[in-house]
């Protein structure tokens, strides 16, 4: 995914399924758009956060 969809995503109202390397579910928390990273929540745990490459998402 490129980091304008990741920050559509983050910005939508409807909840829209992403996938970390397409295999764990996460939801997206921050998009730098610029750098082309986007901070996620892995899972339901909110202490959970990695910052990753918007190439690594996968709306699924």
């Amino acid at each position: 995914m490129n980091a304008n969809r990741a920050k559509a995503i983050y910005e939508a109202k409807e909840n829209i399924p992403v996938k970390l390397d397409g295999e764990q579910p996460v939801w997206i928390e921050h998009v730098d758009v610029e750098n082309q990273m986007a901070t996620v929540q892995i899972g339901n745990n909110p202490l959970e956060t990695h910052t990753v490459r918007v190439d690594r998402l996968v709306e699924s």
